[in-house]
Order: structure tokens, then C-alpha cells, then sequence
């Protein structure tokens, strides 16, 4: 499985250890990835989806589920999101 969060795209950076002597080796920085379950008001259901815990926050600040996922690109959100989407503007034009 990715270690990508399914609503922000962020994935994996990659970086040094630094030690005391100033040797640099490479290192792997991983997102905090989380299983949450959303609510979507607009459809009334629930959605799973594996969300960085910084993907999470932006969520809640934006005003939940519909608000993220209508104002991000499909570009950042993964195949699941997009499908999510969909159907909430189907049901928005209806």
C-alpha cells in the first residue's frame, strides 16, 4: 500500500540522518497516515478513506468533506476522492 494520504497527496519526502561526526545518511520521512471514517453531508453517508493527519485538519478547517473535496484538484486526490466527488456534484446539479 502507498504511503500517500488519499485527500492531500502528500506522500513521502526524503532526507539525511545527520550524526555528531556530520556523516549524512539517506532517510525516508513518512506522512502520518491514519484509517478515518468522513461524513458527507451532501450525500449522507460515510466514506473510508487513509488521510495524513495534516490532510485531516485541513478537512475540518474547510468545513468538512463536500467543502474539501469541491475546492481541491483532481490532480491531488486519489481515484477514491475523485469517484466521492463526482457524486456529490451529480447531487449538487440535481
Amino acid at each position: 500500500m502507498s504511503r500517500i494520504c488519499e485527500l492531500t497527496g502528500k506522500g513521502r519526502q526524503v532526507g539525511c540522518n545527520v550524526s555528531h561526526a556530520n556523516n549524512k545518511t539517506k532517510r525516508v520521512f513518512l506522512p502520518n497516515l491514519q484509517n478515518v471514517t468522513l461524513l458527507s453531508d451532501g450525500l449522507e453517508r460515510s466514506f473510508k478513506f487513509r488521510v495524513s493527519t495534516h490532510g485531516l485538519r485541513s478537512v475540518e478547517h474547510n468545513g468538512g468533506l463536500d467543502n474539501w473535496l469541491l475546492k481541491t484538484s483532481d490532480i491531488k486526490l486519489s481515484p477514491n476522492a475523485v469517484k466521492v466527488k463526482r457524486e456529490l456534484k451529480k447531487k449538487q446539479a440535481a
